[in-house]
């Protein structure tokens, strides 16, 4: 493995700017083609954003460099973008040893309805392809339950009400196993979130008009799933001695 540090000392004013473009072509760019993003910061005064890539070798570095330099979308955001960089560096890093860190995320996404039926959908910036159930990665001591709580409104601006479980889905490509939940609306009003989702809303869905808005199919599964949804069972504890701390029961709502 190599990594990839860049440091970019950038116009305050145009950090916004630079956040969509990095979402929006950067990222898609490198995590189709295997590379793993370690990190993203922005120091306290917006003057400065530190990047740190993973590469499995010097030449799968050159090879996603090359598709960028050869992306005729990339290059005309970047021409668009203007000049926002004052400067940047770029070096090279090796691991001083093998810590063992997890190699597998979690994450939770919701099949979410109103009063009328319909489905919540978002589009994020680095996945600007298709529509998809909001969700996140589960932070380090949430229960499924509060980070589902906490991606959906952090991305959509809605509370909802929570039935079950409804599937787990599993990327051996990436490492990221998903839990997806179904609910419903409680309340809210649907806005976007900086930097992650461009658009959000309500919207009929239906087996023949899914895939006009679902293009990817890994999410347009996890919707057809929920959709006729047979709930599983879901625990969440402590022990030493044993906590229950919240609890999804087994329910066959349909037949």
């Amino acid at each position: 493995m190599i990594f990839k540090r860049n440091t970019y000392r950038i116009q305050p004013e145009r950090l916004n700017d630079m956040n969509h473009f990095f979402h929006t072509h950067v990222y898609p760019i490198h995590i189709k083609n295997g590379a793993k993003l370690i990190g993203r910061w922005v120091n306290d005064t917006n003057e400065e954003i530190l990047v740190i890539w993973e590469y499995s070798s010097m030449e799968h570095y050159e090879r996603i460099n090359i598709l960028i330099e050869n992306n005729e979308e990339y290059q005309a955001a970047m021409e668009e973008l203007g000049e926002v960089k004052i400067e940047a560096d770029k070096d090279f890093l090796s691991a001083t040893a093998s810590y063992h860190h997890p190699k597998h995320i979690l994450s939770v996404s919701g099949y979410i309805t109103n009063k009328d039926g319909d489905v919540l959908l978002v589009r994020n910036f680095h996945r600007s392809d298709t529509m998809e159930m909001p969700g996140g990665q589960v932070e380090e001591g949430e229960t499924l339950e509060e980070a589902i709580h906490r991606e959906v409104f952090e991305e959509t601006g809605i509370k909802v009400n929570l039935h079950g479980i409804t599937g787990i889905y599993q990327n051996l490509t990436i490492g990221v196993t998903s839990v997806v939940f179904r609910g419903e609306y409680q309340s809210g009003e649907t806005r976007t979130a900086e930097g992650e989702t461009s658009e959000v809303f309500f919207t009929k869905i239906t087996k023949e008009n899914i895939g006009q808005l679902i293009t990817r199919e890994q999410f347009r599964t996890r919707a057809l799933d929920a959709m006729d949804a047979n709930y599983i069972p879901y625990e969440a504890f402590k022990k030493g001695p044993y906590e229950l701390v919240s609890r999804f029961n087994v329910i066959k709502e349909y037949n």
